[in-house]
């Protein structure tokens, strides 16, 4: 400040020995100190980023850490750097422009504000490089803190707010926060939604009931894919087609939905599909049908054993087998069925330690459903597609050899051959 002072009373003495009037004098010494000052304030601002920055990079460069790198691309000491010369235009104000208080105070209120806002930089970028660096470590897969990292700025942003007005108003910020309290319920209205978010941020985070990357299912909001940003007030959804859903943060705890997310560390997916079979296609096996189904590899063990065991069964309860409805017999859909079982026992792309069922439903006017109810082991969707698919084509080919037939409502063809 020394230096400022020498400086001033320099300038002054040369424009009073052209023998100026004080007032020009004093006019003309403020104009050219306060350019000089811009000056080094630039200069200051320069050297700082090309000195001081460049340094800094080099270190990181060096550096087999990776928050730095972060710290550096996010700028935060380059926006640092922004604090130098404000703060020497603020040392430097109430020298320069003593001789001005109104104007004096109106450059001060100016530079605080400057560095007001330069400081609320600084900070966003060090939350965001903070972001970052979380997401670098795998607990941020199942817990997203974007929603607290937003509640952390609005904080910020507040505060700023405030202190900037309380600089223009010419009031101090407790005052004014005094005055903002008769109003909050004003606000609790206005950040309706954000205080909502905010809790139900907390709830979908600490329930681990959602996190980007999950697929989850909302009809209300025509949601069907994968989530990939959570934020304070919303949920966005890419659904398949595409398209992207945008879901209130709070509606995600007050209202239902499905999170598939279960059925993907499961390591299987749900195949649940059934076939109609024509009831009047289901008959007694005959000794020339047996035989047949003998000859099927992975019925061959079934059909001994379970003729021998009607045999064993029949014999021993003197049962009248020359009566079709007498005692046990085997049928051609229940060795269908056991057909299916073992075909999906054998089939490598079914899950075997997952639910496993092959099982008749309530027989209805179109037929008796056939279900099955298993889960692949492969959960990408266009495999499991091709799976399922592949399975169903193989049972439709081969029901004909067990003598049954698939039911279906009658179509144009249909008609036609009765027409013939």
């Amino acid at each position: 400040m020394n230096l400022i002072n020498n400086l001033i009373q320099k300038v002054e003495q040369v424009f009073q020995n052209f023998g100026l009037s004080d007032n020009l004098t004093i006019l003309l010494r403020t104009v050219i100190v306060g350019l000089i000052i811009i000056l080094l304030a630039l200069l200051a601002d320069f050297l700082t980023k090309r000195i001081l920055v460049q340094s800094i990079r080099r270190i990181v460069a060096r550096t087999k850490v990776k928050w730095d790198d972060i710290l550096i691309k996010r700028r935060v000491f380059i926006r640092l750097a922004h604090l130098v010369p404000a703060l020497i235009l603020y040392y430097s104000a109430g020298f320069i422009l003593a001789d001005y208080p109104v104007i004096e105070n109106f450059a001060i209120g100016l530079i605080k504000i400057y560095m007001i806002l330069v400081v609320l930089l600084i900070i966003d970028n060090i939350i965001n490089a903070l972001h970052e660096i979380y997401h670098t470590f795998p607990v941020s897969e199942n817990r997203p803190i974007k929603g607290y990292v937003q509640v952390v700025k609005i904080f910020f942003y507040f505060i700023a707010v405030i202190l900037i007005l309380a600089i223009i108003l010419g009031k101090s910020p407790k005052g004014l926060l005094t005055g903002l309290s008769a109003l909050a319920a004003v606000l609790l209205l206005v950040f309706k939604d954000t205080i909502l978010g905010l809790v139900a941020s907390i709830q979908l985070s600490a329930n681990k009931m959602v996190k980007p990357g999950d697929w989850i299912e909302m009809p209300k909001f025509n949601a069907d894919g994968t989530v990939f940003e959570i934020t304070l007030n919303t949920v966005k959804v890419q659904n398949w087609d595409k398209t992207i859903v945008t879901i209130p943060t709070y509606s995600m705890v007050s209202d239902a939905f499905t999170n598939w997310k279960g059925m993907e560390e499961s390591g299987g997916r749900r195949i649940k599909r059934s076939i109609n079979i024509d009831m009047q296609s289901v008959k007694f096996c005959d000794d020339a049908m047996l035989k047949k189904f003998s000859r099927i590899s992975v019925l061959k063990s079934y059909i001994e054993t379970r003729k021998n065991e009607i045999e064993e069964y029949n014999k021993t309860n003197q049962i009248d087998d020359s009566v079709k409805v007498n005692g046990r017999r085997m049928t051609n859909l229940g060795t269908f069925r056991k057909y299916i079982e073992e075909y999906l026992r054998n089939h490598p792309k079914i899950h075997q330690d997952m639910t496993f069922l092959v099982r008749h439903l309530q027989p209805t006017e179109k037929g008796i459903p056939i279900e099955i109810y298993v889960f692949s082991n492969d959960q990408a969707w266009a495999n499991y597609e091709a799976i399922q698919a592949d399975i169903f084509d193989h049972i439709l080919a081969v029901i004909p050899e067990f003598e049954l037939r698939v039911f279906q409502n009658p179509t144009g063809a249909d008609f036609l051959k009765l027409a013939d």
